[in-house]
């Protein structure tokens, strides 16, 4: 699409920011008025939009595209996502423990566990652990704790949340992220941590490389995506 517009600003709204090209309202895909919570997250798209050369390509404005997604989406898909994410507490990759080598089980031990402490702590849910891959059952009133923890978010914090956590393949990850407990860099070292190891131990080819580079990318868009609701 050509662009359209010479300059992009934010717009101040009750009840949200906005964005305007040249004084007309951006608008999302579905025709939503394009409002999101907090003014560093409306400055970050306004950005998005600034930097546009004489094209406007979506697909380098990421941002831009999980804001619409949790305005055009999230309410109609909103219990579907927020049961998938719980159903991530039922079989939890930090819940999940290797036997050996010593060095991966004192890894997972080392940054995951201090994960699950605060899970405990801030939450009140205290996810099972199990060494191996048979399946551990969660308590049912601890996984009903973990769903209203869930659900409490909004829908462009259960938008930010549901892609860190499908990336991580952990819902306690997540959270931690969502909640800036672990900075981006933290986030892709626990979600990664087994694949990282297997490349120290027996290298990487072409494609496992590509793979976690993308996973690692998606998770900081989503980590920066959560931290700009917070600020």
């Amino acid at each position: 699409m050509k662009r359209f517009y010479r300059s992009a600003a934010v717009e101040e709204f009750d009840g949200g920011f906005g964005i305007s090209l040249d004084g007309r309202p951006v608008r999302t895909p579905a025709r939503a008025a394009l409002r999101v919570p907090t003014r560093a997250l409306a400055e970050a798209l306004c950005e998005e939009w600034a930097a546009q050369g004489d094209r406007v390509d979506p697909l380098s404005m990421p941002l831009s595209q999980l804001a619409n997604n949790a305005l055009d989406r999230m309410s109609d898909a909103r219990r579907e996502t927020v049961a998938e994410l719980v159903r991530y507490g039922e079989t939890d990759l930090l819940c999940y423990r290797a036997e050996r080598p010593e060095a991966l089980v004192t890894r997972q031990a080392a940054l995951w566990q201090p994960l699950l402490d605060w899970l405990e702590r801030r939450h009140g849910i205290a996810l099972r652990t199990v060494v191996g891959v048979p399946p551990q059952p969660q308590d049912p009133d601890t996984i009903a704790r973990l769903e209203r923890v869930i659900d409490a978010h909004d829908n462009f914090a259960l938008t930010a949340l549901h892609m860190g956590v499908t990336g991580a393949g952990s819902i306690v990850i997540g959270l931690a992220m969502m909640e800036g407990e672990i900075s981006a860099d933290e986030t892709a070292a626990a979600a990664f941590l087994d694949e990282r190891h297997q490349i120290e131990q027996w290298g990487a080819d072409e494609e496992a490389e590509a793979r976690l580079t993308r996973g690692c990318t998606d998770l900081a868009l989503a980590w920066r995506f959560g931290n700009l609701l917070r600020v």
